[in-house]
């Protein structure tokens, strides 16, 4: 009982330091950890309950090859899962955001379609790695967790369906956008047709950049709605995605992942569905620990509660 009492009243002393000294331990050894998991992203912890993942592939403009589409997929699935994660911002290393598909990576489907003759054969091939790129990207709509998309450069092709499956796009003033798999002879097959338009509101604006691939700029990204916020710089824009993600990773990780988890289900049902299911979702979720500390502390006007791991 004393020392649980010493705990609990402990504040800048050696417990502070201690408990410091171990995030610091922790979060270095979950960086290298993540960084070791990937060859096409950068996993980091820069703040605790914050990670930040990155296309990384620099060098070829983080086009997205077949191991990034499928690495995209696997890390938010084990995110979605990770107690030590409540947020995570998505942006890319180097020169751009993305380049959108490898085209050079996604030609390696060829020898296998050529190898059968019959186009239901071909087809059976076709749709399997459609399903699994949309799998893979649908993985950051179903990770509880908010994603933040920080946006610098040029976001082409895949990257639009990349960023449609995240909850809040950020971009910096040199950024811009384009659906551009029409100039390649295909329709968007990723998610970019079935997101945009319902994150815009403007079925005629989505319909115009997916019929003509023309270019958006930062400027009329924000006004369209296609992003939140735009920033002077990729410096700036990084530390103001992760700043925002800081100020949600301070809030209960039960209202937060069950916000999230309402919103994406009420975009694709209606009212009443939507209705129906946060009082099934609250039925459980108003009993948590989370929603009786959080009412204390608004009533007594207590900062920083610390919420538990979920």
């Amino acid at each position: 009982m004393l020392t649980t009492l010493a705990v609990k009243t402990a504040s800048g002393g050696l417990f502070s330091k201690l408990k410091t000294g171990a995030s610091k331990l922790i979060s270095s050894a979950a960086k290298m950890s993540l960084q070791a998991k990937y060859e096409t992203l950068a996993v980091t912890v820069p703040h605790e309950f914050v990670y930040h993942v990155e296309l990384n592939r620099p060098e070829k403009l983080n086009a997205m090859s077949k191991t990034m589409w499928f690495e995209i997929g696997k890390c938010f699935e084990t995110l979605d899962s990770d107690e030590n994660c409540r947020v995570v911002v998505l942006s890319g290393a180097g020169k751009v955001f993305t380049a959108g598909l490898d085209l050079k990576d996604a030609m390696d489907m060829a020898p296998e379609l050529a190898e059968q003759e019959d186009v239901a054969r071909k087809a059976k091939i076709v749709v399997a790695k459609l399903r699994g790129y949309q799998k893979s990207l649908t993985a950051i709509e179903l990770c509880k967790k908010p994603v933040v998309a920080a946006v610098h450069s040029a976001c082409i092709g895949g990257g639009v369906d990349l960023i449609a499956a995240t909850d809040m796009r950020y971009c910096s003033k040199d950024a811009w956008f384009q659906v551009k798999e029409v100039d390649i002879g295909m329709a968007a097959d990723v998610g970019t047709l079935q997101r945009l338009p319902k994150i815009i509101g403007s079925d005629s604006w989505a319909r115009e950049v997916c019929y003509t691939a023309r270019k958006v700029q930062a400027p009329e990204a924000l006004s369209s709605g296609l992003v939140s916020r735009v920033f002077e710089d990729k410096e700036s824009l990084i530390k103001g995605a992760i700043d925002i993600a800081q100020d949600i990773a301070k809030k209960s990780p039960v209202a937060v992942q069950g916000t999230k988890v309402s919103l994406v289900y009420a975009r694709d049902h209606s009212v009443q569905d939507g209705l129906n299911q946060i009082a099934v979702w609250n039925q459980l979720m108003l009993q948590s620990e989370d929603f009786t500390n959080a009412v204390v502390a608004q009533a007594t006007k207590q900062k920083d509660v610390v919420f538990s791991k979920l």
